[in-house]
């Protein structure tokens, strides 16, 4: 039944992905990068851009088994079928759009920004599905398998390189630029962003639709993460920067005799993304601007775990990490969303360390040996570099008590702080 679904998904966001392909190419200002080459050759011989469409994508195919080899697999002649759908699909909402002929520039700027929009919303359906790659995605996956490239990188090279054969093809059979205009940059700027937004705030659908699968998870979760656990071994630590929640937390973990994890999870996350320990360091739980993020990335929208983006690789192992040693038990864990990541464990006590900014001004101060000025800047900085990473992460508020099991000021001192928090443990 789940496959069925997948399936029906897939097909209508092929559907809708045909209906953004025309109506950018209606706008008349160009189409999207995978696009272009099609289009151009439309424009120049009488063949459909949904014939175009077809025969380039099974050219596509063609070089991916040629680059894979053996590593070519049955799955993937799926993608046959697949493209000569979405080549009729093109022609059907072609003719549909037929009464698209804007005129004026702003028009066709608007005619364009709403086929980006659909686009998205069709892309966002074939991820959400999972089940097949079109031939564009699946190529330059080909070649990150074979020669072991960046897949953000390559799928950059790849649109850059449709979009410049197609000038040159436009060039040659046409005598100008024709099919290939400002409109091909935006699309390929707009469409992926889209949809990797649309993912972000609709991420509560694929539990929804996929229930059985979701369901079964997180029963398996709930028992590995209770199993052979009596109350609270596992504290998970949030903290405002500059609150001291580092060195309570540790000092709470060498009373209770338990494994203390802060940047230690750095290493362990070093470990399984083949980063270095820098790298993951500047990196991690920093997101310096969300959207440009989100701008910036999204050509990883269509890849596999292991290609993702390396902010996302990093938070998604980190999890894993952070997931791995809550299951052992008895352990403090700073950071990290970990409150996030084990919210449905019963093992877990989870602690948030608040102070007022005057405090923390000053334990900064001390601590970096700079004036309060300079500190007041840096905690400023830092809250909401931490807000901003927890926020893009999770969807939810940092810091807000719904997320916690205690919310605690540091200034209270630390003996109360320690008594609130074995008492809560107990519970």
């Amino acid at each position: 039944m789940e496959k069925l679904k997948r399936y029906l998904i897939f097909l209508v966001g092929l559907f809708v992905n045909s209906l953004g392909v025309s109506l950018i190419t209606k706008a008349n200002l160009g189409t999207s990068p995978i696009s272009s080459i099609p289009y151009v050759l439309s424009l120049n011989f009488p063949f459909t851009l949904g014939n175009f469409t077809i025969f380039f994508s099974i050219f596509l195919i063609a070089l991916q088994l040629i680059i894979l080899r053996r590593n070519f697999k049955l799955e993937h002649i799926l993608q046959i079928p697949v493209s000569i759908i979405f080549g009729y699909f093109i022609d059907l909402t072609m003719i549909l759009f037929s009464w698209v002929n804007p005129e004026a520039y702003i028009m066709k700027i608007v005619y364009l920004l709403i086929g980006c929009l659909i686009l998205g919303v069709g892309v966002y359906m074939e991820v959400l599905a999972d089940v097949v790659m079109l031939p564009g995605e699946s190529f330059v996956r080909a070649i990150v398998l074979t020669w072991k490239t960046n897949f953000g990188t390559t799928k950059i090279c790849f649109d850059v390189s449709m979009s410049v054969i197609a000038a040159v093809l436009s060039f040659v059979f046409a005598g100008r630029l024709d099919g290939v205009r400002e409109g091909t940059v935006i699309a390929a700027l707009l469409v992926g962003f889209i949809a990797r937004l649309i993912g972000k705030k609709l991420v509560f659908l694929k539990d929804m639709i996929f229930l059985e699968s979701v369901s079964a998870e997180n029963e398996n979760e709930a028992k590995e993460q209770t199993a052979g656990t009596y109350g609270k071994n596992v504290i998970a630590i949030g903290r405002q920067f500059g609150s001291g929640g580092h060195d309570i937390g540790k000092i709470l973990a060498e009373k209770l005799g338990y494994d203390f994890y802060d940047a230690e999870i750095i290493q362990m996350t070093a470990g399984t993304t083949g980063y270095t320990p820098e790298f993951v360091k500047k990196n991690e739980e920093i997101m310096t601007n969300s959207l440009l993020y989100d701008l910036v990335n999204q050509m990883y929208l269509n890849t596999d775990r292991q290609d993702e983006a390396p902010k996302d690789k990093i938070f998604e192992a980190e999890c894993q990490v952070v997931y791995n040693l809550a299951k052992k038990g008895n352990c403090v864990i700073v950071g990290r969303c970990a409150d996030y990541v084990l919210r449905n464990s019963g093992n877990c006590l989870k602690v948030f360390f608040s102070a007022p900014l005057v405090s923390r001004i000053r334990r900064v101060a001390q601590r970096q040996n700079i004036s309060e000025g300079e500190a007041k800047a840096t905690v400023q900085k830092n809250e909401k570099l931490r807000a901003d990473n927890y926020r893009y992460y999770t969807r939810r508020m940092w810091g807000a008590a719904g997320n916690f099991d205690l919310s605690l000021n540091t200034d209270l001192g630390e003996e109360y702080i320690e008594n609130c928090i074995c008492s809560a443990m107990k519970l």
